[in-house]
């Protein structure tokens, strides 16, 4: 079809020769000229909402429409009300993505009222709208409310509220809503697929990520490219790169480069640079561009695999070779690498000197890495750092607490106790998730909120005993403060990983001889990295355990990141 074929102004001609044209002719052509490709026809729009003699509330919604990412779609909703014409629930729809595009909260608040007093906030086209405006403004329990008041929620409903609670890390209650949309026999949408897929690739949900696969099997969003991409991410996510490879190579002549990076980042995370750096050859030789996603895998999988140099390289050849300007990301990957392999005093150099403000995840992978190697004098600098940017970050109270307890420092962590109690932070709770038959079982430090908690703490009891014999000694310097040895011991021992670990041998959650998956929230902490080497033994299987930073995989004794995380 060519370019005239599709421009507005045909129509527009035709529309003015006609003595049968009416206003709802003129409705259609402001939608068409606001939505068209053609230079300088945007304009058409205004001019022709100027030449309806009494606009409807569709042409005002057509108008407010046509201008979504800018201010005037706010004006022109003032001007409609002194008209006055009361908006529907396509007018709101509108208003709502437009105050999330701009964004501007407050305006969105009122607008809110508003549908309230209109009864409209219920409406499916309206509430979905508003369900993606609190999402965006990280309000996903407001963005959950709206929901729960819609009393006819179709597809779009279901989408915004799953996409939305997985883009604020509510990925349980994503995966609930995403059973109780089939269950209702909703129909699903590519966006409610993704957003599913994505909730289970954040808790590593494999058996989650399986049965979403099946499902878009039997939809037919199975081919789909966006759907494909989050498929890659899920079992890339889950530890399973074969699996993401496998759905990759079936998708292969429509994936695009979101989804040549997804798989990327899934060798990345478990620092195979050597697949992830195939997969960017390949991706070249295809005629694809890499982007700065692609870099910011092979960069994440050099770090990974704890190589300075080669991170180092890489981000040289993304300006070089390639002409993309690093981001502040890229530059964390290469502070991350040099923190790990002791070469501090350049990290902080480069975290110094680099083209943008050291953000918080800057500083934290820095204070991480003097943790790491025992420098308590530059982790304390470091944590200091973060905490001018954040009073209330709890981790860097905890990592600069524990490297200066194991310093003998103990005046230090007096100071950094006395301070988070001045200021009422308090430590963040670890939680760790393990999946069995398809459900997500999630654990907190010494939790026995379980229905299985005996059996769970006399497994890991079991456990602990087991592996003292063959050599585990606790490592009492994860502890913040001088506590008796039995204090200390049964602390270390009721971690959230430990525990999830026991639920997982009580269960069943893997057939003998499979590896056992763990998701943690936070680090691993040191003790527990100790602990699953001989686990791994006792056991005679793989454990594995994503932590915040990285994937560790356990077995015969020894982990894949080579103790440095």
């Amino acid at each position: 079809m060519n370019d005239d074929a599709l421009d507005p102004r045909i129509l527009h001609a035709q529309a003015i020769k006609s003595i049968y044209t009416d206003r709802f002719v003129y409705n259609n052509l402001i939608t068409l000229y606001s939505k068209s490709n053609i230079n300088n026809l945007f304009s058409y729009s205004l001019r022709l909402f100027h030449q309806i003699p009494s606009p409807n509330v569709v042409s005002w919604t057509a108008l407010i429409s046509a201008h979504t990412n800018s201010l005037f779609s706010l004006q022109h909703f003032v001007s409609m009300l002194r008209h006055p014409t009361l908006p529907n629930q396509r007018t709101f729809a509108s208003l709502f993505k437009t105050c999330t595009s701009l964004p501007c909260f407050c305006f969105g608040l009122s607008l809110h009222c508003l549908a309230l007093k209109l009864c409209i906030s219920n409406e499916p086209f309206s509430g979905s709208a508003l369900i993606n405006f609190y999402s965006k403004y990280r309000l996903p329990g407001d963005a959950r409310k709206v929901f729960d008041e819609i009393p006819e929620r179709d597809e779009v409903c279901y989408s915004a509220i799953i996409v939305g609670l997985a883009q604020n890390s509510r990925s349980i209650d994503a995966l609930s809503m995403f059973a109780d949309m089939k269950a209702c026999n909703v129909a699903s949408t590519m966006y409610s697929v993704s957003g599913a897929l994505r909730a289970a690739a954040e808790v590593a949900a494999l058996e989650q990520c399986k049965i979403i696969h099946a499902h878009t099997v039997v939809t037919g969003f199975d081919m789909n490219v966006i759907v494909g991409s989050a498929l890659v991410d899920g079992y890339g996510k889950a530890g399973f790169v074969l699996d993401a490879r496998q759905v990759f190579d079936e998708n292969l002549l429509g994936m695009n480069i979101v989804g040549w990076n997804a798989l990327m980042s899934g060798y990345a995370q478990q620092g195979d640079k050597n697949s992830t750096l195939e997969l960017f050859n390949s991706m070249e030789a295809r005629g694809l561009v890499p982007d700065e996603y692609s870099f910011l895998a092979v960069l994440m999988s050099f770090c990974n695999a704890n190589l300075a140099v080669e991170t180092e390289q890489w981000l040289t050849r993304m300006k070089v070779d390639y002409g993309l300007e690093p981001g502040l990301e890229h530059y964390t990957c290469l502070v991350g690498a040099l923190g790990r392999v002791g070469r501090l005093q350049e990290a902080e150099r480069l975290v110094m000197t680099m083209p943008f403000v050291p953000d918080a995840a800057v500083w934290r992978a820095l204070l991480s890495s003097c943790a790491y190697h025992g420098e308590a004098d530059m982790a304390w600098a470091m944590a200091r750092r973060l905490l001018e940017l954040n009073p209330h970050d709890d981790s860097a109270y905890v990592i600069a607490a524990n490297v200066l307890s194991a310093a003998g420092r103990w005046d230090k962590v007096a100071e950094v106790r006395k301070l988070m109690k001045d200021r009422r932070v308090k430590k963040e709770g670890g939680r760790s998730w393990i999946e069995v038959q398809g459900e997500v079982h999630v654990f907190l430090a010494g939790d026995r909120r379980h229905e299985r908690t005996e059996e769970i703490y006399e497994k890991l009891a079991e456990l602990m005993k087991e592996i003292e014999k063959l050599g585990y000694v606790p490592v009492w310097k994860e502890m913040l403060h001088e506590v008796g040895e039995g204090e200390k011991r049964e602390a270390l021992w009721y971690h959230s990983e430990k525990l999830a670990v026991a639920f997982g041998v009580v269960s069943g959650a893997a057939p003998p001889g499979k590896a056992l998956r763990i998701v943690k929230n936070l680090r691993i902490c040191r003790d527990c990295h100790e602990a699953f080497k001989y686990m791994s033994r006792v056991l005679e299987r793989e454990i594995i355990v994503r932590d915040v930073n990285r994937y560790h995989k356990f077995l015969n004794g020894s982990c894949s990141c080579g103790d440095i995380w």
